[in-house]
């Protein structure tokens, strides 16, 4: 069975099963499902269910699709995701994204947990991304099925829509969050950086490091989708502070964080721009 046969398979099941359209998607990183709090009228299939779909194996990530409401506006929801430390290939940490691709999605807000390299930055702030560095040995592109959605050779010189980008800044602003911006370096993970990877990244020009995202924004870019992206800073990435740090602190931190967040991109989804 074809990637695209598979993806037409899981988008058929999620049709059976929810008969509402949805145009937005929003992926929910480690420690942030409460923003499935704020749907209205909202109905869930977990991973497992769906054709093809693959599991969320990490903590932090509850692994469901949920459809709701914001204001008047049915969107998905992604509470759990995919990465490439999991052992999964980067066309399957991306295969969700197809598969809603063909479900009508066309806009994407993308949300992760990530260490912040820019020493302005403090814990528990958020990150409005204006661009990515790919650290990943492959690319969420390769092989000859990725072409069935979208051109082989897609343009990234302006992968974070602006327009977005400018709302979001916007409206942040309203609700007194201090919105930062900056550059999402994606690594492959799972172990944490070495003072000499953060002094490396840092000198890359990356002001804040995590484990996703960076695949699935350029699967989104192929598919003509306008994304914004918005990182929760979980932990200050020093190179000369010998603290340790775990996964359990950036799913404590991006809970803790992540109401903001949750407001800040409720706020953004009321508001139609497109």
């Amino acid at each position: 069975m074809t990637y695209l046969e598979k993806a037409n398979a899981a988008a058929a099941y999620i049709q059976s099963q929810i008969s509402q359209q949805a145009d937005t998607l929003v992926i929910l990183g480690s420690g942030l499902g409460g923003f499935v709090e704020v749907l209205e009228e909202a109905v869930s299939i977990p991973y497992v269910q769906i054709p093809y779909f693959p599991v969320s194996t990490v903590a932090g990530h509850s692994g469901e699709l949920v459809l709701g409401k914001v204001g008047d506006k049915w969107i998905w929801v992604m509470n759990g995701r995919f990465h490439y430390y999991e052992g999964y290939e980067l066309g399957e940490t991306v295969f969700p994204l197809r598969v809603l691709s063909l479900l009508g999605v066309k806009n994407l807000v993308v949300s992760n947990a990530a260490g912040g390299l820019n020493p302005d930055f403090k814990v528990g702030d958020l990150m409005l991304i204006t661009d990515h560095i790919d650290k990943f040995p492959s690319n969420s592109l390769r092989g000859k099925d990725a072409t069935d959605f979208g051109v082989r050779f897609p343009d990234m010189s302006e992968p974070y829509d602006l327009a977005w980008r400018n709302l979001a800044k916007e409206k942040a602003k309203s609700l007194d969050i201090n919105l930062q911006e900056g550059t999402y370096t994606g690594v492959t993970g799972p172990s944490l950086e070495t003072k000499a990877e953060i002094r490396y990244y840092r000198n890359l020009g990356g002001d804040a490091v995590g484990m996703s995202t960076v695949p699935e924004v350029i699967a989104a870019n192929q598919m003509g989708m306008r994304v914004l992206g918005i990182s929760v800073i979980t932990n200050e990435c020093n190179p000369t502070d010998n603290k340790l740090f775990a996964h359990e602190d950036v799913v404590e931190v991006a809970t803790r964080s992540g109401k903001a967040m949750q407001e800040l991109v409720k706020l953004v989804l009321e508001t139609k721009i497109f």
